[in-house]
């Protein structure tokens, strides 16, 4: 038997992903960036293939990191994991506009580090792509605290409420979305954060 909670026990931390393609700036949130090598330095992101983003890094082999820390406000991942860079423009609403020295944009608030870095090798797991990349600059932003998932469902992410009207339906653990209805598709994925039917759980009004 596999209970699918017990990967939410691991150790997770939050980030924007950035990248850019032409004028195009776009980012989303993602949970699995680490540090691979230190000589070369080089670190590893994981990185779902119906995001925007991931498409552009792919092209362009260029990224940002931006290390969230635990002062974001849940804003931020409405931001970046809730829409489609596609058809919508991420950056539109933000007040800041800092890039690192590969132009690409990165977030100076509620982050304590930035990291760029250029792909040197790129493996394809289904769903994702995991991206090795070189680091080709890091400086440091605060020295708060980098969040966790952990602490990002204890104190950020605002707990779902159903419809008043609503009889049954299935909330996603992960952000939040309902979905109406007495079944839910064994295929069903998330329009927001892109997680399958396993990471929704029943309520009953």
């Amino acid at each position: 038997m596999i209970d699918n909670a017990a990967m939410f026990k691991l150790s997770y931390g939050l980030f924007v992903l950035t990248a850019k393609d032409g004028t195009k700036d776009n980012g989303c949130i993602i949970n699995t960036a680490l540090q691979l090598t230190d000589h070369p330095l080089r670190i590893s992101i994981a990185v779902n293939k119906a995001n925007f983003t991931h498409s552009i890094i792919a092209k362009t082999g260029e990224l940002n990191v931006s290390i969230l820390t635990e002062s974001v406000p849940f804003s931020v991942f409405e931001q970046f994991g809730f829409h489609s860079g596609k058809d919508t423009d991420k950056f539109a609403v933000c007040d800041y506009n800092g890039r690192t020295t590969n132009g690409i944009r990165y977030l100076p608030k509620y982050t304590n580090g930035v990291i760029s870095a250029k792909v040197s090798g790129t493996f394809d797991f289904g769903s994702h792509s995991l991206f090795v990349a070189d680091v080709t600059e890091a400086k440091v932003l605060s020295n708060e605290r980098s969040v966790t998932y952990q602490y990002y469902f204890d104190h950020i992410k605002p707990k779902p409420q159903a419809s008043k009207t609503q009889q049954k339906g299935f909330i996603c653990k992960i952000c939040g979305y309902v979905y109406d209805g007495a079944v839910l598709p064994v295929d069903f994925i998330c329009p927001l954060c892109k997680h399958g039917a396993n990471d929704f759980e029943r309520f009953d009004k």
